[in-house]
């Protein structure tokens, strides 16, 4: 009897020990630390991958690509899995801080675009050590209604005087030279002085066109009307459209800035394996589709696009044409030299 008790008691406790580690996701898979810009996925897809995997996500957040970097530089195993964007990942890359990815590990790479693959190319070269999450491009958020006939298929209608005092421009260094550089056919990455006084005497002159100077609230001040026009991401279009249906985004034909953000391992992170799931999970049709509805930003999945209806599919202002993306670049990292000398611009064009 004592025996019977003892058994029951042991059997007891183990199914209590094993519900108490299932529920607290942390079991002898292990646990996956994860470094992403803040809300950029949906939160319910960890719940899934916990779920699925037993393994524990650990998140934490940052802001801007320039505070992660020291992060990881200084504490390289402290994350698992980092999404950043494609310039930080290029320096990363350069600085031997990132590990390849085990493709054998990510079958669901078959997924991805191979449109944006190739463009990842431009600072991962064979998409050794990243998978892109998300993507966008720069343009112009404006209201046709009350433009004056204003073309803004051309940087130019942000010189136009016609929308005095209804502009929003980023405030932001390298976005306003993108901006001004573009216009001029120049390469948005240039260190040419004389290219860079020219971006700058454009943006002073257009100072007086400008309504306010915005990053986050710019496409609510475009939404609600307080301004005609405003340079805003595309993954904007959809709230911006929702709140005023008068709305349109155009890419100018001179070009624009493209991003991608993507998923990289550290090199010396402590949980590879556990990395590569959570990258195959992204990868997943079902999971970027949840992902694209969280966001709205372009999702490079091909999985993900049959799920979607061809009036998203097929809008432009969401899922660039190739021949779109063909004249849209990236920014990179600039010299010691390049940063000091847009600094030394830009106070010009503030201060003016």
């Amino acid at each position: 009897m004592k025996k019977g008790l003892w058994f029951f008691a042991v059997t007891g406790i183990l199914a209590l020990v094993l519900t108490i580690v299932r529920s607290s996701g942390s079991t002898s898979s292990g646990v996956l630390y994860v470094y992403c810009y803040g809300d950029y996925y949906d939160p319910a897809i960890v719940e899934e991958f916990q779920k699925e995997t037993g393994i524990q996500v650990i998140q934490d957040t940052y802001d801007t690509a320039e505070e992660l970097y020291p992060i990881i530089e200084n504490n390289p195993s402290r994350y698992d899995v980092v999404c950043t964007s494609d310039y930080m990942i290029g320096k990363m890359e350069d600085n031997d801080m990132l590990a390849p990815l085990d493709k054998d590990k990510i079958p669901n790479l078959k997924n991805m675009d191979p449109v944006y693959m190739k463009k990842a190319e431009e600072y991962d070269p064979g998409n050794t050590y990243s998978v892109p999450h998300a993507c966008g491009t720069a343009g112009i958020m404006y209201d046709p209604t009350r433009a004056k006939g204003v073309d803004f298929s051309s940087w130019n209608a942000l010189w136009d005087p016609k929308l005095k005092n209804e502009i929003v421009m980023p405030d932001s260094l390298r976005d306003d030279y993108m901006i001004a550089l573009s216009r001029r056919g120049y390469d948005i990455n240039t260190e040419d002085p004389t290219q860079l006084k020219e971006a700058t005497a454009d943006l002073i002159e257009q100072k007086p066109l400008v309504y306010k100077y915005a990053n986050d609230s710019a496409r609510d001040l475009v939404a609600d009307g307080s301004a005609i026009a405003g340079v805003v991401w595309n993954g904007e279009y959809k709230y911006i459209k929702d709140l005023n249906k008068n709305a349109e985004f155009s890419v100018p034909e001179e070009g624009t800035e493209f991003f991608i953000d993507a998923w990289v391992v550290p090199k010396e992170a402590k949980n590879k394996a556990n990395a590569m799931k959570w990258i195959n999970f992204l990868c997943r049709g079902d999971i970027a589709y949840k992902n694209f509805e969280y966001l709205y930003y372009t999702i490079p999945n091909t999985a993900a696009y049959k799920k979607m209806s061809p009036e998203i599919r097929n809008n432009e202002a969401i899922f660039p044409t190739e021949e779109t993306l063909e004249r849209c670049h990236s920014l990179r990292t600039l010299s010691h030299d390049g940063d000091a000398l847009y600094s030394s611009e830009w106070k010009k064009v503030k201060g003016d």
